[in-house]
């Protein structure tokens, strides 16, 4: 059975039929300058073959989830893992549902690796799954470029080999690539050379135009006739539409894209003293941005030495006035005070201990803790995770303690911070939450106590597509929800 699916309309007025069989098997590219309607040929095509073939959107803007209110296609947003986006894919295939995979919240190389992720989902899939499917790339110079770009180089090689893949070896699975970009010069060679079908919008730079030209067959001193297109017009050829390049004018949509060009509103009318004010009052629940103190002095500080008040001495020993549970309870409530001062948590130990006896002398506390053991109770102080954990009190707790209790000292806090948040499935704490639970401000010393705690097989960090972190506990089988590494420290 032949389809035709309409796109528009040729120069003298006849319609404009892709031959959807033949494009499956022969694939398209569009080019075009931003602006130039490649946009809106895609949304023309894509909404008149609907009815026919399972469709795929790789849609790094977002421009196309409107497809979905429609004719039912299912928006894939691109989070979790890369192993789930290609999960996802293979179901895509075996169910054969049409989907829009939403790029547009992560960043360009987030993008750029979960779109290899999923293309190589969709090509994977079993032999008794490979149906016909169209499989659509907007801005395609972002996963096939021809050089650098923003993304790192391991994403970008994915991303190559899978549309390599997709264009090269994709029609024996039933995978027919529709590729579109601003710039042919942007774009992979390899990847643009295997399409037959070619829909060439404005353009006008020199070097475009002359691959426009010679991918369509045409002399260089043609090429001159991309820069006078109106928008919406493109120069067709191919055995899926044209054996000689022709001009086609595509016609009108069904449903709108969320993006387009911004339209001229007029400016509000109001005095400049309200704009003033507008700009520079602060509005309500708005935080103004934080001053940093200004410097001081040497001399100032050596003045404000001579002036301090020497140490008071230490108060006489007094008779130990608690049970042993009470005492227990009385050193967390010190040590939670202590650590509730600003800079506590970044003081040395020594000097912390030295501030904990004075404060036990002053709650009368006759037998303070020793120096390891004081050292034991602040690791777990400063994770917020001390004796008297109330949030997550049970056995699994008690196993994670157990746990914790092979690591050294020092570092038994941080695991613990991150045990409790896996447990209560909270988000990972952020690299400065684990340094300050540590002691330090140092977020690579964070990351260097992970990496540590993962060689030893205590814990395995991974990514979302996101970019946030959760961290998996083995021994436990616990796993903390997706956390920003770089957020601010928690109060």
């Amino acid at each position: 059975m032949t389809v035709g699916v309409d796109i528009g309309a040729k120069g003298g007025g006849q319609r404009a039929v892709v031959d959807l069989e033949e494009l499956l098997a022969t694939r398209l590219l569009v080019q075009g300058n931003s602006g130039s309607g490649k946009s809106h040929l895609l949304r023309r095509l894509l909404e008149q073959s609907a009815p026919w073939v399972q469709q795929c959107v790789i849609d790094p803007e977002g421009d196309f989830v409107t497809l979905a209110d429609r004719y039912g296609h299912v928006v894939v947003d691109a989070s979790g893992t890369e192993r789930d986006l290609a999960i996802i894919a293979n179901r895509v295939r075996q169910h054969r549902v049409s989907v829009i995979l939403n790029l547009e919240s992560l960043d360009v190389d987030r993008q750029v690796r979960a779109a290899a992720a999923f293309l190589n989902g969709l090509f994977e899939a079993e032999r008794d799954h490979w149906y016909p499917m169209l499989v659509v790339v907007d801005e395609a110079q972002l996963f096939a470029p021809a050089a650098a770009t923003e993304a790192g180089d391991e994403a970008r090689r994915q991303s190559l080999a899978a549309m390599t893949n997709l264009m090269c070896r994709g029609r024996k699975r039933g995978l027919a690539g529709v590729i579109a970009t601003q710039r042919l010069a942007k774009l992979a060679k390899n990847v643009a050379a295997e399409a037959s079908n070619f829909l060439m919008g404005r353009t006008f730079l020199d070097i475009d135009m002359a691959r426009a030209a010679d991918l369509l067959g045409m002399e260089r001193r043609q090429a001159e006739a991309f820069r006078n297109l109106e928008r919406g017009q493109f120069v067709a050829l191919g055995p899926a539409m044209t054996r000689k390049p022709e001009t086609v004018k595509i016609g009108a949509v069904e449903t709108q894209g969320r993006g387009g060009s911004p339209k001229l509103v007029p400016l509000p009318e109001q005095p400049s003293e309200d704009a003033h004010a507008l700009i520079f009052t602060r509005g309500e629940g708005e935080l103004m941005p934080r001053r940093e103190p200004a410097p001081v002095s040497t001399a100032e500080v050596l003045s404000q030495l001579a002036r301090s008040r020497p140490e008071a001495p230490p108060a006489p020993e007094a008779p130990d006035l608690f049970a042993e549970a009470e005492r227990d309870e009385a050193i967390e409530e010190v040590l939670t005070a202590m650590l509730a001062e600003p800079e506590a948590g970044f003081q040395p130990v020594s000097i912390l201990y030295q501030d904990f006896l004075v404060r036990c002398r002053i709650e009368k506390i006759a037998t303070p803790l020793d120096l390891p053991a004081f050292r034991k109770r602040l690791a777990l102080a400063r994770a917020g995770v001390g004796q008297g954990e109330r949030a997550v009190e049970g056995g699994d707790w008690d196993q994670a303690t157990l746990v914790a209790a092979s690591l050294p000292e020092d570092i038994r806090g941080v695991f613990l911070l991150v045990a409790r948040a896996a447990l209560l499935k909270a988000p990972c704490p952020s690299d400065a939450d684990i340094a300050k639970a540590y002691g330090t401000r140092s977020p690579g010393r964070a990351r260097r106590l992970l990496a540590y705690m993962e060689e030893r097989g205590f814990l395995v960090c991974a990514s979302d597509l996101r970019g946030n972190r959760l961290v998996m506990l083995p021994d436990l089988g616990w796993q903390t929800a997706p956390g920003d590494a770089d957020a601010v420290a928690a109060e």
